[in-house]
């Protein structure tokens, strides 16, 4: 067996977990979309009791009848970052940390396969299995729609899928980094779990007071506009970008740092 066709194979249970969940989730919001455009008179009175920076602040800049607002509420502002973070933290910590501390790793390592292939086919096996989560947030909810009969615009919500595996590889990254650097699954799950919150916080306080509004670039969830991509058709080139830029930065930090890590200390 391969080490690629091994990582996926330790992949399994979680990837089919994660897209089973994915599937029923979006499934279940897809069918539901239609009572909500029909309801949409009712939600936007109920919406119109709250203040509007504080829906901005969860996604919800208009009505629940936009496709992308819809997308937005109900996958990309909790659902498919939670998702994410959970793959990421769970596959990007398993190759070193947890290998180690189980006293796995000594066995691969102790092949002809050299450290950088090793981690290195455990990064491919990070982007694969994301790939396929992000796909099936977006097919599932796409492909309910559609059984009740809506027509949402399939190229916008794979543009909102790419954005969306961006971003799950702009976590598994620093996962992966931390893995090596801390050799714990526990201190990089609080460090990239812990960042992730204070940035959703901010990205909070920040739709809620404009007079915080300087420090939203900081934020990853400022730099996915899911809304935008599918109700305006807007390409998120910049966005793309810098996720993609963190989990190659990352993933080739982690990469330099295993091939001198001393796996004792």
């Amino acid at each position: 067996m391969t080490p690629f066709a091994l990582e996926m194979r330790r992949n399994r249970s979680l990837l089919v977990a994660l897209v089973i969940s994915l599937l029923a989730y979006g499934g279940i919001m897809g069918l539901m979309y239609p009572i909500l455009k029909q309801s949409d008179d009712q939600m936007r009175a109920y919406m119109e009791m709250f203040p509007k920076e504080f829906l901005a602040a969860f996604g919800m800049t208009g009505s629940l009848a936009d496709p992308g607002v819809f997308f937005t509420t109900y996958i990309a502002s909790w659902m498919w970052p939670i998702m994410a973070a959970a793959a990421a933290l769970i596959a990007g910590t398993r190759t070193v940390a947890v290998d180690l501390d189980r006293g796995f790793l000594d066995l691969p390592l102790s092949t002809r396969i050299s450290r950088t292939r090793y981690l290195a086919t455990a990064i491919a096996s990070q982007v694969l299995t994301m790939a396929v989560l992000a796909t099936a947030a977006v097919l599932g909810l796409w492909g309910a729609a559609k059984l009740v009969g809506v027509d949402f615009d399939l190229g916008r919500f794979a543009v909102a899928g790419v954005l969306c595996f961006a971003l799950g590889c702009a976590i598994a990254g620093p996962a992966t980094l931390g893995s090596v650097l801390t050799l714990s699954r526990g201190v990089t799950s609080a460090i990239v779990g812990g960042t992730l919150f204070v940035m959703y916080a901010v990205f909070v306080v920040t739709g809620v007071s404009a007079d915080w509004a300087w420090i939203g670039p900081l934020t990853a969830w400022n730099h996915f506009p899911t809304t935008k991509v599918i109700d305006a058709g807007y390409l998120p080139v910049g966005d793309l970008a810098l996720f993609g830029a963190i989990a190659i930065g990352c993933w080739l930090g982690a990469i330099a740092a295993f091939r001198r890590r001393d796996l004792a200390a």
